[in-house]
């Protein structure tokens, strides 16, 4: 990065003055990675952040890599750093290399073995006993072979479209049948029907066969009257950033549908993973076939398709897992309370996962599908998930006579399908279910109560940083906020017209909504911290958000530093500011924690010169965020939850064992404790606060 000489004008728009995207993603897979090489953590959990940093990898090849050959092709875009799209991926490749090797030498060498100490073992098929391969050889003819289909490679047989993330093995075989040998080539696509892990005949612990190498022991069943050669495994990932074209597309539940089912086979592969003992002819036979060059290819010495692997981390030893915890639930929310007399007295805030998503959250949209004086039940959903207590509850309400309108985001990347599958269950059960907003996505978290009471209609709220999934609430940190002041029920009436209707509202007010105005305001909060900041009463800005990639509000951001405002940031991931350059960003401070709970709440606090303003939102500070969704940012006026919100910051800050300090150059470097100080770890602070007063009240009483 250049060192800019003493009084030479500086441009905030510079591009050593950005960290690229694409490479501060890859160092957050890397954090995740350190999670994996913990000691601290039980093993399962470790194995649980290996396949955590696979599945991560897969997303971002199928997403972000894919973005970068398109523009590469002529797409052409310009990032801020002025990296050009040919550049980062030779960079992401170089950095990639040796994050891989870390990743298998922590699970094959590592975690694997120490597992296997503990009876939880995948067994390498050469070294079963010719006992267990007799029993595989039944096994495979009687529960294998029938849902196998091999597929020829020849003149009269192309190469196959290959599923993408699917598992393959490609066969060598000669034929002896004919004058002269000839070589044959066939391939397999394993079946997603089949388990991959196959369990051993044991009397004690868990063990385990991989599907793949059952097979290629028994191929000649497969190929009778050819010899087999050799065979291996591979995986093909494609492109799954498929664009919809909205206004094309009549019925946007069967073109989500559509887009779903090219995704799986019909878009471009982006990277080919091999077993590393794969000769020379076979990659470029498959590089050729996959339109792919040498440096799309990835020759690993570990399984392929790590995610199968998380059926080992549902394995219910306790020793080998995080400490079960029983999660907190408000006084409020007690079984033998009314949470519509409870939230009508006072604003309630939770606090995820130590606070209950069920006994909160659902029982609030439950609660209301039974209540005879609700009328009406409307809910943004963006990913709820399989077996949803949440749309159990709106079908409920709906098979009631409730008047219920869910706003099904089916644009919900990776989630089409769960979403798909129950937003047709509500229309079935007589919900009003709205697919989309044109040209947008919806990725705000509301939920609105509307009941009768004493011959008038009162509004109940809840806003949340998080989606409404009770599985990703017991594993991801996010902030819900419940409430029933007149002064949110206008805006969140219109709210839900712009989304199911027509609607070119513009003012709102007290929620600030994305794209209409939620750039606007965060801009106007920065630029106000640096008119009111002094030396005096200095200007003060703490954030906790996923991603931060905007280049406006970095400006700002830097702008701010510049007059001296102190910047306090907390991002999990993506992070395109550089923090602690002389002249630009000194007064800006960056940390990112990973550790047993992926950290998802979004709090935003501005000093204001004293009276501070207090936000949670359902927005990261990216473009797509503020620019191409529907977002949501709630201001909390309550002065006990603003103490709420701000003394959880504190704690974070305080972390100095899962916390690191990203540096000006895009590295992170963790935080240790200083001589003689105890380590802190957010994380297990507020699960022992939870256990210790299980019990307490996370509220405050209104004006």
């Amino acid at each position: 990065m250049k060192h800019h000489k003493q009084g030479t004008k500086i441009d905030l728009s510079w591009p050593e003055f950005y960290i690229n995207r694409e490479l501060s993603w890859l160092e957050f897979n890397a954090r995740v990675l350190d999670e994996a090489a913990d000691n601290s953590h039980p093993l399962l959990e470790r194995l649980k952040f290996l396949i955590i940093f696979s599945a991560n990898l897969d997303e971002f090849f199928m997403i972000r890599v894919s973005g970068l050959k398109e523009q590469v092709a002529g797409l052409m875009e310009i990032s801020s750093d002025d990296m050009p799209p040919e550049e980062q991926l030779m960079e992401i490749r170089m950095r990639l290399l040796p994050m891989l090797q870390r990743h298998e030498q922590l699970l094959v060498d590592d975690v694997l073995p120490a597992l296997a100490e503990e009876n939880i073992e995948i067994h390498p098929f050469e070294k079963l006993s010719h006992r267990d391969r007799a029993y595989f050889q039944d096994y495979f003819e009687s529960d294998i072979l029938p849902v196998l289909t091999p597929l020829a490679l020849d003149l009269g047989h192309p190469f196959p479209r290959l599923l993408n993330r699917s598992l393959n093995i490609i066969f060598v075989l000669k034929d002896d049948t004919k004058d002269e040998p000839e070589q044959r080539i066939a391939v397999l696509q394993l079946p997603t029907v089949l388990t991959r892990l196959v369990r051993m005949k044991r009397v004690n612990g868990h063990h385990f066969v991989l599907l793949e190498q059952i097979i290629q022991a028994n191929a000649a069943t497969l190929f009778p009257g050819l010899t087999l050669v050799e065979s291996h495994a591979f995986r093909v990932t494609r492109d799954a950033d498929t664009e919809l074209a909205e206004d094309e597309a009549g019925d946007l539940l069967t073109a989500i549908a559509e887009q779903v089912r090219q995704r799986r086979a019909g878009t471009a592969a982006v990277r080919l993973e091999i077993n590393d003992k794969m000769p020379e002819y076979l990659i470029n036979l498959l590089k050729h076939s996959l339109d792919l060059e040498p440096e799309d290819v990835y020759s690993l010495r570990r399984p392929l398709n790590l995610p199968d692997l998380m059926e080992l981390v549902k394995i219910d030893v306790r020793a080998l897992k995080d400490p079960a915890f029983t999660t907190r639930t408000l006084p409020e929310f007690a079984e033998d309370q009314d949470v519509f007399e409870a939230i009508g007295k006072q604003d309630l805030m939770v606090h995820h996962p130590f606070d209950s998503f069920s006994n909160s959250v659902v029982r609030f949209i439950a609660a209301a599908a039974i209540d005879p004086k609700v009328l009406a039940i409307k809910i943004t959903l963006y990913r709820a998930g399989g077996n949803s207590p949440v749309v159990a509850a709106l079908k409920t309400a709906a098979e009631n006579g409730k008047d219920v309108t869910a706003f099904v985001e089916l644009k919900a990347r990776f989630d089409e399908e769960n979403n798909i599958i129950w937003a047709r269950e509500l229309e079935q059960a007589g919900a009003h279910v709205v697919y989309g907003v044109m040209g947008l996505k919806t990725h705000s978290k509301i939920a609105m109560v509307v009941r009768r009471e004493g011959g008038k209609l009162r509004t109940y709220l809840h806003f949340s940083t998080g989606n409404y999934n009770q599985v990703s609430a017991r594993i991801y940190t996010d902030i819900g906020y419940f409430t029933a002041r007149e002064e949110f029920a206008s805006d969140a009436i219109h709210l839900f017209n712009f989304l199911t209707g027509y609607s070119h509202r513009r003012k709102w007010d007290h929620l600030i909504v994305a794209p209409i105005g939620l750039r606007q305001r965060l801009m106007e909060m920065i630029h106000r911290e640096i008119e009111n900041h002094s030396a005096e009463n200095p200007g003060v800005i703490w954030a906790k958000m996923n991603s931060l990639v905007d280049d406006d509000i970095i400006k700002a951001l830097y702008k701010a530093s510049q007059k001296g405002v102190q910047i306090r940031l907390l991002i999990r991931g993506i992070c395109c500011l550089r923090p602690g350059i002389a002249g630009v960003s000194e007064n800006i401070e960056v940390r990112s924690i990973i550790g047993r709970f992926l950290e998802h709440s979004r709090i935003f606090i501005f000093k204001n010169g004293g009276d501070e303003e207090m936000f949670i939102s359902s927005a990261d500070w990216m473009p797509r965020n503020l620019d191409r969704r529907v977002e949501l940012m709630v201001p909390i006026f309550e002065p006990r939850l603003k103490d709420c919100l701000k003394n959880i910051l504190q704690i974070y800050w305080q972390d100095n064992v899962k916390s690191r300090r990203l540096l000006s150059d895009g590295n992170y470097e963790n935080i240790k404790p200083a001589e003689g100080e105890p380590q802190f770890s957010a994380q297990n602070y507020f699960l022992k606060d939870m256990r210790a007063k299980r019990k307490t009240r996370v509220s405050g009483r209104k004006k």
